[in-house]
């Protein structure tokens, strides 16, 4: 049986789903909050990773918060500012993240999370979306003092489970963690949300780019650095139907992939 170590923002929660409040706090702007906080927050735990001044991953999303609604030139009240915030203790799963959970969890895959988000922040938020059940551990960055992509992150895995590398598939719609995961050793299944030819179709229809497109082509499209996934699929319950025995190599689009000897 294969280890599932899966990535939590973005990959089994909808980060977009932090739309509604910043919506209701400013109308019309919402939009362009959601993605410019987004892209801030993952800029920060690079920046804070580099000048080795970690803060926790609440710090950051605060702290990102406060520079987008500064930038932007918008004033949220104390309660405001954190009824956003908090919006991250109950992020949208995706609708397929818990069936996924479920039908690895039966075949008897070992499954768990690793992310840049604190401890308490993802006990809390798997406790909110019911996932905590499906799962055997969530790991925090929080234990190593620094965010991923750092290989001392992942290595945590190995650590707390017991695993080798080459013995876990990592689950992640991130490209930087795609790269970062494959770079330290583990087949890597990307979750390609954002297909190119649908990027593209969106890119000509659109006379200028709003913000979540902005964002697609920043964050959503794989990166130039090498370290491609072995397998990419679109959604999470693909997962679901990779029943062989080795992740193959190469960048097949197929989810008939085979899982390493011995899982």
């Amino acid at each position: 049986m294969a280890t599932f170590v899966f990535d939590a923002y973005g990959t089994l929660f909808d980060t977009h789903s932090v739309a509604s409040a910043t919506e209701e706090a400013f109308p019309g702007q919402g939009s362009a909050i959601t993605e410019i906080w987004r892209l801030k927050q993952l800029e920060y735990t690079w920046l804070r990773s580099l000048m080795e001044r970690y803060e926790d991953f609440w710090a950051v999303t605060r702290e990102s918060l406060a520079y987008t609604l500064k930038s932007l030139g918008l004033a949220a009240d104390p309660a405001t500012f954190d009824r956003i915030l908090e919006r991250y203790l109950h992020l949208s799963p995706y609708p397929d993240a818990l069936e996924t959970l479920q039908t690895l969890r039966a075949k008897g895959h070992r499954l768990a999370v690793l992310s840049n988000g604190s401890q308490s922040m993802l006990d809390e938020l798997v406790a909110n979306t019911g996932l905590n059940g499906a799962l055997d551990a969530v790991l925090s960055v929080d234990a190593k003092g620094v965010f991923k992509p750092s290989p001392k992150a992942y290595s945590l895995v190995k650590e707390s489970l017991g695993v080798e590398p080459s013995e876990v598939v990592f689950v992640s719609c991130n490209p930087f963690d795609v790269s970062g995961a494959k770079s330290f050793g583990f087949r890597v299944a990307w979750i390609e949300r954002v297909p190119a030819a649908a990027l593209q179709n969106e890119l000509r229809a659109s006379r200028a780019m709003g913000p979540a497109t902005i964002f697609k082509v920043l964050r959503m499209r794989n990166d130039e650095l090498g370290y491609d996934p072995d397998v990419r699929i679109n959604s999470l319950m693909e997962l679901a139907n990779i029943d062989s025995t080795t992740l193959g190599a190469g960048n097949s689009t197929s989810t008939k992939q085979v899982f390493g000897p011995g899982d």
